[in-house]
Order: structure tokens, then sequence, then C-alpha cells
């Protein structure tokens, strides 16, 4: 594969853990074993471990990031070495946003590791577990504005933009009920919806993240010395819709907001779009592929190496 402006690489976000993530590139490439091991260094926790074994810490949001950060680089270097595979733009969902960063080479991999697991520290500590909640809303063409009207007196947010089929709301666990009331009432009797509760221990991309903030931006101006601003132009931004600036104060800004507003997947999925030829989605799930379906872009998936030998090997 050639290196081509119109390869566009995609990562999903938390949530696409699961046990043993990763371990086919680990055992098979040695540029992905040694991922693990700079990783395992930065943060001084057996990533590896983590991550391949039963361990209950892969489902703890403070390990979940950087685990996840860390098996799509190591799959990305993976598929770099073994098949040439080089992309021109780069987008990811939530927490994958800091791995595309990565892959563009905005910021290093050793420090988004390390800034990551105080993200998810900071998530954590937001709200207590299980004050916290967030549901997926599920419809043909769902009318965002009309849903946001029958929250407003709610503490509920809309937390994603997935698609025109599915939004995310994240807030208060015990509103939730009141919550799902108001979305049956609000779809016409004849139009089917379905309202899925998420097994999440905080609520992300919510007015209860804000508190967070400041201290995030702190942390994010610590390692912002080693930013290669000057890539950022190539990564999609969750918080803006579209893509970054080169201003290294525009990209902390970004980070900071996308963690109490909502990731406007849509729009980060029609901005990659309108640069792509060809769009993969890498990483140990694949939530984003459907997601483009629903404006008519086509996304292959790479969720381990028999499924790039499939894509890779053919092309």
């Amino acid at each position: 594969m050639s290196i081509s402006k119109g390869i566009v690489a995609v990562f999903p976000g938390q949530g696409s853990q699961r046990s043993g993530m990763g371990k086919d590139f680990y055992d098979e490439i040695p540029v992905c074993r040694q991922t693990y091991e700079e990783a395992a260094d930065a943060l001084g926790l057996d990533i590896a471990a983590i991550c391949f074994d039963e361990d209950s810490r892969l489902n703890l949001t403070e390990y979940t990031q950087p685990c996840i950060v860390t098996t799509e680089i190591a799959m990305l270097r993976g598929l770099a070495e073994r098949y040439g595979f080089a992309a021109g733009c780069f987008g990811g969902h939530s927490l994958g946003e800091f791995t595309a960063l990565v892959a563009a080479e905005v910021i290093p991999f050793a420090d988004t590791v390390q800034i990551v697991r105080e993200r998810g520290k900071l998530m954590q500590t937001a709200v207590p577990v299980g004050v916290g909640s967030m549901a997926a809303v599920i419809s043909e063409g769902i009318d965002i504005e009309g849903l946001k009207k029958i929250f407003a007196d709610l503490p509920i947010d809309i937390a994603n933009i997935n698609s025109a089929n599915q939004v995310v709301i994240s807030g208060d666990a015990s509103a939730l009920p009141e919550a799902e009331s108001r979305v049956k009432q609000f779809f016409p009797s004849e139009k089917s919806f379905r309202f899925v509760q998420l097994n999440v221990s905080a609520p992300f991309h919510s007015r209860f993240m804000k508190k967070i903030e400041e201290p995030f931006e702190e942390t994010l101006k610590k390692y912002s010395k080693s930013f290669n601003i000057q890539n950022a132009p190539k990564v999609t931004s969750n918080y803006r819709g579209s893509f970054h600036a080169d201003s290294q104060d525009a990209v902390i800004g970004n980070l900071v907001r996308q963690l109490s507003n909502p990731v406007l997947w849509r729009d980060n999925m029609q901005a990659l779009a309108d640069r792509a030829d060809r769009i993969y989605e890498i990483g140990p799930g694949r939530p984003l592929r459907d997601f483009f379906k629903t404006i008519g872009v086509a996304c292959e998936s790479v969720t381990g190496l028999s499924a790039a030998v499939k894509i890779f090997v053919r092309e």
C-alpha cells in the first residue's frame, strides 16, 4: 500500500476494549510488542498483561484509556510495518481522538498514554460511581434539536451525535427513567426506537465533567512542549466537528472542552469522508464502521491480524 492523502484512519474509543485485544499483533510483529513495552515503561504498568489476561482493571476507566490507545497504536504500527499502511488524515471517537493525534505525530505516544491515564482518573473521580449514567437513543433520522428540548429541564445532556440514527445522552442516573419516558412521547407512535442504557461508570461528555476541565488542561499544558502542532490539521476534533487548527492553545482547548460537550462524530465523519478515497477503522472493536454506513461511506475495520490479511493482501 502506498502513502496517500486519500487514506483515512479512524479509531474507536472507550467501550471497544476486550480481553486479549492486540495479542495477535503482539505475538507476531516485533514493533507491536515494543509498543506495549513503551507504554509499560511510561506508566510503570504491565499494559500487555492488563490487555491480554482476565484483568478487571481493563474496564476501569483509569486503565481502559491507556490500554485502548496502546492497542490501537500497536496495531497501526504493525500495519505500517507489515503492509506499508499509511494515512493522510485521522479521526477518533472520544478517547480515539487521542490515538488519532498520536497517529498523526501531534503528541508523542509515551506522553499520550500518561495523559489519557490522568484523563481517566479525573473522569472517574468527577462523579461517584453509580451517580451518573449514559444511554443510547436509536431510531432513523433523529431530530437532534427536538431531543435537546425535551431534556432541557433534566440533568441530562447530549453526549454523542454518532449518526443520523444514534444519539447518546449522559447525566444523572436517577433522571434516566424520566428521560426514557420523554423519548417515548417524543417519537410518533408509528416510529420505532430503542433506548439502551450503557454499561459505563460515569456520565462522560456532560456538564458533570466540567469540574475536571481545569486540572485536565494543566495536564495537557505539562506535556505541550512535545506537541508537533503543525500536524494537528490532519486530525478531526470531536468538539469542533471539523479539523483541528495548527494552534497549540486551540488543540488544548478542544481536548479540554471535549470532556463536557458532545462528540460531534457525525460531523467528523463527513469532514473525513470529504478527503477520503478509503477509510479504515483500526482498533479492538468496530463501532465506527456502521456509523459511516449511515452517511453512505464505506469503512473497512481492522480488529485483528486475520482481518488485516483479508483487507491488505487482497489489495
